[in-house]
């Protein structure tokens, strides 16, 4: 289109120029005599000058188009490099930063712990970063454009870079490395809490524990494995009794208590000596059977509120019990197998009405009266003394040698039918029995809807059970609690009566035995089969649906 723009021009401006031109170019024309009549002489005139004046403006032109096109295509060039460039740092930059900004996850420490971290590896991260991000833009922009332009601009982008991202780049190695020593200041602090805490709570354990009402005397006791006592022989610790534990591989060592005594400082004191969780240090507490409701009419059998599959008047069954003294001269009894030894204070009067009531709903058998198991193998231990202030009433070290004997007897269900405070040296006693796979059940206690847990009961290495009625209804003095298990009959139940005859009383003691004679049946049948897990499956559900605090997971019905 330019060309010929140009074309239509040339005619007209030949004419100017024939007219501008020299003399010369006149005179030479007139000087051709043959050609000055031709009718076609001025038109090829007109032709030729056109044609070279037309050459001449289109070199003209030409030259000024290649050098406009020219200074427009290094322009356009100049502006593409100019864009790659910006988009290269624009990348290099967003991508150097994103990477660095996503590794940061938290930046709220401690203002302390940020300002001492920040001018710790400041000047470090600065130098380092700035040196990265400049090769990485340099290799990045020598990619895009020529070497010559990269040299300049490598330069400026490493300077702009390090000057944009210093910042956000020390913000986020200060957040990486504060979380980091965030993660350390919490498991320090996380420990020094739980030293703390616990320190706190053996000290309010200890100013709580201290009731006459609660000790059976001003002791301490330690119980551990015997490497422990030649440790803390060597530092000085003298006892002034020591029972060996072959059951449980233990030794048990009491002290008699000073006037300015406080067991927090001793349970500290051996801990600071042999190590944490290595021995358990606590009081002698007391325990008691709870008391149960007695009845002036005649109460229901055993064998009539729970009918348990035939086989079970065959089956070998061994079972203990930590109670009291039995009368084994009492009728339903006399011909039980029974195995019985005392772990009562020497020389303390043992009295014998609950450990008989227990002992007859397990095994009793007379003409009018029959037991769950009577064919079964009983051992009960005797751990209840009587006490001219409190009553019937049982100490730590009574239970824990009890404990430790039926273990050595290869007893594998133990039925406890007496409540108290926690203790550290019966948990453990507890805890080390149930991991050789001893079963261990124990009563809720009568304390009412609104009491406190009751111990063992309350301990998760035992089977917690309450008492129901034979409607289902549950005792009315019940504990109630998260820790209960299972509900078995313990209402209006008939059971031999220490010195002979028959007495008909309530509480959750006298549920037990139903629940561990299943248990004992269940182990005898499937010996490596989960005990607690069966005895759920075998109850009927009441109350809430579902577990709950009054019945458990529910009332045991029947443990096929």
């Amino acid at each position: 289109m330019l060309r010929g723009r140009f074309v239509l021009l040339a005619a007209p401006l030949a004419l100017i120029l024939l007219w501008a031109a020299p003399p010369s170019l006149h005179t030479a024309q007139a000087q051709i005599p043959c050609c000055l009549d031709d009718p076609d002489f001025e038109e090829r005139v007109e032709e030729e000058v056109e044609e070279e004046v037309e050459e001449q403006v289109e070199g003209r032109v030409d030259q000024a188009v290649g050098e406009t096109i020219e200074e427009s295509i290094e322009e356009t060039i100049q502006d593409s490099i100019d864009d790659s460039v910006e988009s290269t740092i624009e990348e290099t930059v967003a991508g150097v930063v994103e990477d660095t900004v996503e590794e940061s996850v938290e930046q709220s420490v401690e203002e302390a712990v940020e300002e001492s971290v920040a001018v710790a590896v400041e000047d470090t991260v600065e130098e380092s970063v700035a040196e990265s991000v400049a090769v990485a833009v340099e290799e990045s922009v020598e990619e895009s454009v020529e070497e010559t332009v990269a040299g300049k601009v490598e330069q400026s982008v490493a300077s702009t870079v390090e000057q944009s991202i210093e910042e956000t780049v020390e913000q986020a190695v200060a957040g990486s490395v504060e979380q980091s020593v965030e993660f350390s200041l919490a498991d320090a602090v996380e420990e020094r809490l739980e030293t703390e805490i616990d320190s706190v709570v053996n000290e309010l354990e200890s100013r709580l524990e201290i009731d006459e009402a609660r000790i059976n005397t001003r002791q301490w006791l330690v119980m551990a494995e015997p490497e422990v006592f030649d440790e803390l022989a060597v530092k000085g610790y003298l006892f002034d009794r020591v029972t060996d534990l072959p059951g449980m591989g233990l030794l048990l060592a009491e002290v008699e208590a000073p006037s300015s005594f406080e067991i927090y400082d001793v349970r500290e004191g051996v801990i600071d000596v042999v190590g944490r969780g290595r021995a358990e240090v606590d009081l002698n507490h007391v325990y008691t059977a709870g008391a149960p409701v007695h009845h002036t009419v005649e109460g229901s059998t055993p064998r009539s509120v729970l009918r348990f599959p035939a086989d079970i008047e065959d089956m070998p069954l061994r079972l203990g019990m930590i109670d009291s003294l039995v009368d084994t001269e009492h009728p339903a009894l006399n011909r039980a197998n029974i195995h019985r030894q005392a772990f009562a204070s020497e020389g303390a009067s043992l009295p014998s009405a609950h450990g008989t009531a227990i002992a007859s709903i397990f095994i009793g058998r007379d003409q009018s009266y029959l037991g769950l198991a009577p064919q079964a193998e009983l051992y009960a231990a005797a751990v209840f003394e009587q006490d001219p202030s409190r009553g019937e009433i049982a100490s730590t070290v009574s239970l824990v040698r009890a404990l430790d004997w039926l273990m050595s007897s290869g007893v594998n269900v133990i039925n406890v039918s007496l409540a108290g405070p926690p203790n550290r040296l019966l948990e453990k006693a507890l805890d080390r029995a149930a991991l050789r796979g001893v079963v261990i059940l124990a009563a809720a206690g009568n304390g009412g809807p609104m009491a406190k847990p009751m111990y063992p009961a309350a301990y998760t290495s035992v089977i917690a059970v309450t008492a129901v009625d034979a409607s289902g209804r549950i005792f009315r003095l019940a504990n109630r609690g998260a820790y209960v298990d299972l509900a078995a009959p313990g209402v209006g139940l008939l059971h031999a009566r220490s010195g002979g005859g028959y007495a008909t009383s309530s509480g959750t003691s006298f549920a037990v035995p139903f629940v561990a004679t299943a248990a004992a049946r269940l182990r005898l049948l499937s010996p490596l089969e989960d005990i607690r897990a069966a005895l759920i499956r075998s109850v009927q559900d009441e109350g809430s649906p579902g577990r709950d605090d009054t019945y458990g997971y529910g009332v045991l019905r029947f443990a096929g």
